[in-house]
């Protein structure tokens, strides 16, 4: 078996054309692959999740999406760095159900805590039929999850490419919304054109990890505040809504079910 940091960017594998302005692979590595994660990536290639990470799909400062290969195919394998980073930005309620788990003096845990919440939320929104990556395995700061694209290629962020037919695209956006709130009940709390892809012209959100319980009393606050943001964009995409309309398309929050 290869070295760890041999199955990140391996040199013989081909990289698909438009990633040729991609930051080298080297200073991508030492950015985010520390000895632990390195260690991580060559547990998840032994228990079969992949075989090489080709490339990274996006990076930011909380962590990585990257493309991996395998004999099953193309996968995402989103990376997050070991780092403090990863918790400046996150919202009260999400660092709420962290600390539940682990310590805020015990950094890895949390980070670790936060990779397993954003596995089993997309587990749960898959089984409402929300259309998100579907989840394939985690391990410490890395998930496996399904490649949102056709034949290797990531498909872009609706920040990035318009579809082209916003009208149903918006019709899609408002369904998978709907099943999000009443049947997975959950709110998304950080919904923009940047963590919504398009796939065959319809929508697939991403980064749902800080996603909220409808039960709780912020709720129904962000989801308005979701909807609201995204009303602007698609108004700039030529469809006619707004945010009162968005928001009675997908729905009210149902306050919690009385325990008998």
């Amino acid at each position: 078996m290869p070295r760890p940091d041999e199955l990140v960017f391996p040199s013989r594998r081909e990289r698909y054309e438009d990633r040729r302005t991609e930051r080298q692979p080297k200073k991508v590595l030492d950015e985010f692959f520390d000895h632990r994660t390195l260690l991580t990536v060559a547990r998840l290639v032994s228990q079969g999740q992949f075989e090489t990470l080709d490339f990274p799909i996006s990076t930011g400062k909380e962590g990585g999406v990257f493309r991996a290969s395998g004999p099953g195919g193309f996968r995402a394998v989103k990376v997050y760095r070991m780092s403090n980073s990863v918790f400046k930005r996150l919202p009260a309620h999400a660092l709420e159900a962290l600390r539940r788990e682990a310590s805020d003096r015990n950094r890895a845990r949390l980070i670790y805590a936060w990779t397993r919440r954003e596995h089993s939320i997309l587990r749960r929104l898959r089984e409402a039929g929300v259309e998100v990556p579907e989840p394939y395995g985690y391990l410490r700061n890395a998930l496996v999850m399904e490649l949102v694209g056709e034949e290797g290629v990531p498909s872009p962020r609706l920040q990035d490419h318009d579809p082209e037919d916003p009208e149903a695209f918006y019709a899609a956006l408002v369904e998978d919304l709907r099943r999000m709130v009443g049947q997975a009940r959950l709110v998304h709390g950080d919904l923009s054109p940047y963590n919504v892809l398009v796939r065959e012209d319809r929508p697939v959100l991403i980064d749902v990890a800080q996603s909220i319980e409808t039960e709780h009393p912020q709720a129904p606050e962000l989801l308005r505040r979701d909807v609201t943001n995204f009303a602007r964009h698609l108004r700039r995409l030529g469809v006619d809504t707004d945010a009162e309309r968005f928001l009675e398309a997908v729905g009210p929050v149902a306050p919690p079910a009385e325990v008998v």
